[in-house]
C-alpha cells in the first residue's frame, strides 16, 4: 500500500463509517474490525502505518490488544491512538503505559482527530529519522531495534521506556525536568500526567539497574555521566 494506512478498531460501526470516510477524504487507507481479535490479526497482515484503537470492547479490550501489540515484535513499533468514552486519569495512565501514543475522548471531532493523528505520524517519521546506536557505560541502546543489551543480554523494553532511556542517554549528565521529558517523548500536544515519567523511571530502573537513571530531586531525572 503506497498510501499510509490507518487500522480502526471499535466496536461501534456508526463510528467506524464516520471515522472511514472522513480519513479517506484525507487520502489515508482505511482498514477497520470491529473486536480487538480481529484488529490484531489485521495488524500481523497489514502492518498499518498507524492504529486507532477503542477501550472499552467485548471480549478482549483495547489495553489488552494495546499489550499485545507491543509484546510483538512485528507490531511494536506500530503507532497507536487510544479511542474511549472513559476520561478518568486511572485509565489515561494505564493506556500510556502500555506504550499508547496519544489518548482521544469520545465524543470525537473528526478535524481534532485527524490533526491528532498527523501529529504522531509526523514524530514518529522524525524519529525513524534519527535511527542510531548509543554506547554508554555498559549499554547499547539499539534505536533501529528497538533493544537494549547489557553485558550481552538483551531487553526489549516497551516503546515509551525505550525512547525515554534513549533520550536520557542521549542527553547523559544534563538534568531534563519532567515536562521536559513529556514534551520530548510524548509530544507536546498529547496531555500526559507528571508521574507517568515517574512510572517509566521505575520500570526501566526495575529492568537495567536503578544505577543509570538519577533522580534530581525537585527538578527531574539525569542519565549518569
Amino acid at each position: 500500500m503506497s498510501k499510509q494506512t490507518i487500522l480502526v478498531v471499535d466496536d461501534e460501526h456508526d463510528l467506524l463509517d464516520l471515522i472511514e470516510y472522513n480519513l479517506q477524504k484525507e487520502g489515508f487507507n482505511v482498514l477497520r474490525a470491529d473486536n480487538g481479535h480481529d484488529g490484531i490479526e489485521m495488524a500481523k497482515e497489514y502492518k498499518p502505518t498507524l492504529v486507532l484503537l477503542d477501550i472499552m470492547m467485548p471480549q478482549m479490550d483495547g489495553i489488552e490488544v494495546c499489550g499485545h501489540m507491543r509484546k510483538d515484535d512485528e507490531l511494536k513499533h506500530i503507532p497507536i491512538i487510544f479511542l474511549t468514552a472513559r476520561s478518568d486519569e486511572k485509565t489515561e495512565v494505564e493506556g500510556l503505559n502500555k506504550g499508547a501514543d496519544d489518548f482521544i475522548t469520545k465524543p470525537i471531532s473528526t478535524t481534532k482527530l485527524i490533526s491528532r493523528i498527523k501529529a504522531v505520524l509526523r514524530r514518529f517519521d522524525k524519529n525513524e529519522e534519527k535511527v542510531q546506536k548509543l554506547k554508554v557505560h555498559d549499554l547499547e541502546i539499539d534505536k533501529d531495534r528497538y533493544l537494549v543489551l547489557k553485558d550481552g543480554e538483551e531487553f526489549q523494553l516497551p516503546r515509551k521506556e525505550f525512547e525515554l532511556l534513549y533520550y536520557l542517554a542521549s542527553k547523559r549528565g544534563k538534568v531534563r525536568d519532567r515536562q521536559t521529558l513529556l514534551n520530548k517523548v510524548w509530544g507536546d500536544n498529547i496531555y500526559v500526567v507528571d508521574r507517568t515519567v515517574d512510572v517509566h523511571v521505575r520500570k526501566i530502573r526495575e529492568k537495567l539497574g536503578d544505577h543509570y537513571i538519577e533522580t534530581v530531586k525537585g527538578v527531574g531525572y539525569r542519565f549518569k555521566e
